[in-house]
This record gives structure tokens, sequence and C-alpha cells, in this order.
């Protein structure tokens, strides 16, 4: 069975983790309003995706 001969620092640890974090979320712009929203997803302020209405707004309302 495999077991550690040492203890691994936290230096050693910390090196390993130094690439493991958030990445900033894909932004892109609306091609009705040009608003950013995230990718692949349903503008908050149009309400639009794809060319297409899928949330009816609060003006139309």
């Amino acid at each position: 069975m495999a077991v550690p001969k040492r203890r691994t620092s936290k230096a050693r640890k910390n090196k390993r983790r130094t690439h493991w974090k958030l990445d900033a979320p894909g932004l892109t712009k609306c091609s009705r309003c040009h608003q950013l929203k995230m990718a692949h997803s349903v503008c908050p302020n149009c309400g639009y995706y794809g060319g297409r209405e899928i949330v009816k707004s609060d003006e139309e309302l």
C-alpha cells in the first residue's frame, strides 16, 4: 500500500494549488440591445435569446 514517507508541507501544497481559482464569467454583448450579458443565457435587459423573445419585459405588460 502506498503511504507518503514525509508530510506534505504547506508551501508545497499551496504551490500545487496556485492555478486552482475562479475565472471571470464569460460576458458577451446582446445582439439586440448591446448590453453585457452572461454567455448562452437570456438577456436580463430585453429578454431576448438567439433573436427570439423568451421573457416578456415589464414595459409590455
